[in-house]
């Protein structure tokens, strides 16, 4: 099929209307386009009419406390992509210095995502890319976050992927080294 104005491969010409046919999508409560297909556990959309795993409400305001007794629920859940979500929060809802922070968690959380759905190269590389992003806490880690056991938490998980065949997924880390 060809673009606008350009002859499909059946060799008819297709004209703007035939390009501007409506999408029937999927819309939340204020218009918004929302894929309404229920979800599996790790995020992923399944058919519709299939059982769906409740997903986090997206923009949800929590205090740094809550979102790290939150997150650390739903990877004890085995959810990380759910994780991802409420990190992601935090990430976009955060204006102050520990941005940065919550946007490398949020990188950890989809890695590990990725690993999970067998996505190897992608998992690998987003949990550098969030051990990256949070190293810089190390020294002076906020909110009784372990920074220190997490970068090598990540270091470690990525080691162990190179090494395994076939790949199992890493152990969970812990967000704190308390509670």
């Amino acid at each position: 099929m060809a673009g606008r104005g350009g002859v499909a491969e059946s060799g008819h010409t297709l004209s703007m209307a035939d390009a501007a046919i409506p999408v029937n999508r999927d819309r939340d409560a204020t218009g918004r386009a929302r894929n309404a297909r229920p979800r599996d556990a790790l995020g992923r959309p399944l058919p519709y009419g299939a059982e769906d795993v409740p997903r986090q409400p997206e923009g949800i305001r929590r205090t740094p406390d809550e979102t790290i007794v939150e997150d650390q629920r739903l990877l004890d859940a085995g959810l990380p992509f759910h994780a991802h979500e409420v990190f992601e929060d935090a990430w976009k809802t955060s204006t102050g210095s520990d941005r940065p922070l919550w946007k490398g968690l949020a990188q950890i959380a989809v890695g590990l995502t990725h690993v999970a759905r067998g996505n190897l190269r992608g998992g690998r590389a987003l949990l550098v890319r969030g051990a990256d992003a949070i190293a810089p806490f190390r020294d002076d880690p906020p909110y009784d976050l372990d920074v220190a056991g997490l970068c090598n938490w990540a270091e470690d998980a990525v080691a162990d992927l190179d090494r395994s065949d076939p790949v199992a997924l890493p152990a969970l880390p812990r967000l704190r080294t308390r509670g």
